[in-house]
């Protein structure tokens, strides 16, 4: 962008939005708003008529704390209009503090918290190699861009991310680093010295150095990113804080607040401004910065034309409704677990999922070097890894990198087309939980898959025994969290989870071997398990004990209510609490029965959050300790997590109950 007079205008705007809200950040807006107010006046590739054009180009603002800078440029394409800009972080608007998918049009990726935008955009450039490879590359043909601080990558999902990137050699990943040498502390140099572009050379990325305040060489990086297909490019952009402003220029002070009226009054007149004006935006401006909008319409009418020529084909329209339409499930063969044999959840889920994967082309995703493990090693046999020389590749192999694992695959789901899904223990739940939280908020059904889910795993010990993950991870609103019984339960939650389309799952699966239910109670699974939960072994008459149960525990239950054979006892296995709280009033009276019972929960995990279930004066059993090493049936007797205990707990709880 040549134009000084409007990039002064547009600062005015930036000044005038945080001022207004007396909230939110200036001075990095300012220092990277060269790079942004060229990639969308110039480059970059959108439908102004169609945010949601689906071979537009990505930008994903991973600074997420300088959301007015995208709020500005979205007004200038035309996406927002200016009362957006002057209801910044207010209730109700579409410019909320940090941009969030859904509530603005143009936004592609909720981000805020720092690094996971990063590994997002990685996501995104993995679903564009990956489909272009599928549809060709007339009808997937888009650049994915990112902007990041200083703050993004001393986050270490960042480069984690980005290590993968140029494993996978994206390139058409081009990030712009602002590195403007200040955060909310005061100078980057207090707590970092790493030298960012040997860092990234030895990520395998193409690394340009420029300054970040000169239009030719901005304009220039981007072509030559664009022009270098084998490698993701970095632009480190040498930039000032609060770039422009009167008196405050380089400060740390302007990087987490509104300018002072007096600074704003002071920068306008350095600009050429009015200072007694306020968001003021001359026409000419947004024609300018519209002018080539003409010819984006035309573009993304021709590949709509193209489109609807290329569907015509009966191949690849069947391919494009694979991944682009509902699943459908109906082709799937799903495997059948014969009652009598014993087998883990975790064998039970591999088997699911090469059935599953069968038929749904768009189903991709890897393991944290976990794949002997987690079960997925037969998916990654038999569709082959992703990886420069195999972009239709389906599995992931993500290594060890669990929090990057997640937040690409968060991507990966925004971009669109594909269902990813990522794999791991129980117990490292807690490294990939932010990016969880931020799936859950974006409602994009990606699924986590976590083996290895309670004390039974036995012979790794306490660090690797997972005792509150399974609760932690029902604390977050709008994740479903599956723990199936056996292998008939494991197979209906991927159908379930398959079907859903607007929020995230979590599976979690048994090392130790479960014996496979009856055949009597296969029906009543493929009914109740949708429902979330529902009765599994009901009495005669009204029960005397109601045992609640998830996992590997739903056997245990069973065995628990043969032996008190002295009390009617209902066994309930509660796979999914989200679904089963969302049935109908009726239906939860029905399994939680009369408060004449003893409610007992047996779970092994922590008991915090089962009095939901068994009330104020019923019966939790769990395990609220750290567990211990040695194999899983000494573990469980370590803690006191046997059936004889189990027994004799719930027995000593029924006199007291009736007492």
């Amino acid at each position: 962008m040549d134009s000084t007079q409007d990039l002064s205008e547009i600062k005015g705007l930036i000044m005038d939005t945080v001022r207004k809200a007396n909230s939110g950040h200036t001075g990095g807006p300012l220092s990277s708003l060269d790079f942004l107010a060229i990639l969308y006046r110039d480059v970059l590739r959108y439908d102004p008529d169609d945010p949601a054009w689906f071979n537009r180009d990505r930008f994903v603002l991973s600074a997420g704390h300088e959301s007015v800078l995208l709020y500005t440029m979205l007004h200038m394409i035309g996406y927002l209009e200016l009362e957006d800009l002057q209801q910044f972080r207010q209730i109700g608007s579409r410019s909320p503090g940090h941009p969030e998918l859904g509530l603005t049009p143009g936004v592609e990726a909720t981000t805020g918290p720092l690094g996971q935008g990063v590994a997002m955009a990685v996501g995104m450039a993995v679903a564009e190699e990956m489909l272009r490879a599928r549809l060709g590359r007339d009808m997937v043909d888009h650049f994915t861009y990112c902007l990041c601080s200083d703050g993004d990558l001393q986050e270490p999902v960042t480069l984690g991310a980005s290590g993968l990137a140029g494993h996978w050699r994206l390139g058409r990943l081009i990030m712009f680093y602002d590195s403007n040498q200040v955060q909310i502390s005061g100078r980057t140099d207090r707590a970092d010295s790493t030298k960012y572009d040997q860092v990234f050379k030895g990520l395998g990325w193409q690394v340009l150095d420029i300054d970040g305040h000169d239009p030719v060489a901005i304009k220039e990086a981007i072509a030559a990113g664009q022009a270098h297909d084998d490698q993701p490019t970095l632009i480190i952009g040498h930039t000032i804080m609060a770039h422009g402003v009167a008196t405050m220029e380089g400060s740390h002070e302007t990087h987490g607040t509104p300018l002072p009226p007096e600074e704003i009054a002071a920068t306008k007149s350095k600009l050429g401004l009015d200072p007694d004006a306020y968001f003021h935006l001359p026409t000419n401006t947004l024609e300018d910065f519209r002018h080539r909008q003409t010819a984006l319409r035309e573009q993304a009418a021709k590949w709509q034309a193209l489109l609807k020529e290329r569907r015509q084909e009966p191949a690849f329209d069947a391919t494009w409704r694979a991944h682009f339409e509902s699943i459908d499930l109906d082709e799937v063969t799903w495997p059948v677990f014969e009652p009598g044999e014993s087998m883990a959840t975790r064998k039970a889920f591999g088997q699911t999922l090469e059935a599953v994967a069968d038929v749904v082309p768009a189903l991709v995703g890897g393991s944290a070097d976990l794949e002997p493990s987690n079960n997925t090693a037969g998916f990654a046999r038999r569709y082959g890894d992703f990886s420069v020389t195999n972009r239709s590749g389906r599995s992931l192999s993500y290594g060890v990198r669990e929090f990057p694992m997640g937040a690409i695959n968060n991507g990966i789901a925004l971009h669109g087309g594909l269902r990813p899904f990522g794999a791991t223990f129980l117990v490292f739940s807690d490294y990939e939980r932010p990016s969880i939280r931020l799936r859950a908020i974006q409602n994009l059904p990606v699924l986590a898959v976590y083996t290895h889910d309670s004390v039974f795993l036995g012979e790794d010990g306490p660090t690797h025994q997972p005792v509150e993950q399974t609760m932690a991870l029902r604390t977050i609103p709008n994740l479903l969290v599956f723990r199936p019984a056996e292998g008939v339960e494991t197979a209906v939650c991927m159908r379930v989870i398959l079907q859903e389309t607007a929020r995230p799952s979590a599976l979690l699966l048994t090392r130790q071997s479960v014996p496979v239910l009856p055949r009597e109670y296969h029906a009543l699974a493929q009914e109740g398990v949708p429902q979330g939960g529902y009765i599994l072994r009901d009495t005669p008459s009204l029960p005397d004990i109601i045992i609640f149960a998830t996992g590997s525990e739903v056997m245990m239950a069973l065995e628990v209510s043969e032996l008190l054979s002295e009390s009617a006892v209902r066994v309930v296995s509660l796979p999914c609490w989200e679904l089963f709280f969302e049935q109908p009033a009726d239906y939860q009276k029905q399994v939680l029965g009369h408060d004449d019972s003893l409610r007992v929960s047996l779970e092994a995990g922590t008991t915090l959050g089962w009095e939901r279930f068994t009330g104020r004066h019923g019966l939790t059993i769990g395990i609220d300790r750290f567990g211990a090493s040695g194999t899983g049936k000494d573990v469980g007797a370590e803690v006191g997590f046997t059936v004889h205990h189990v027994v004799e707990h719930i027995r000593k709880a029924v006199s007291v109950f009736h007492h």
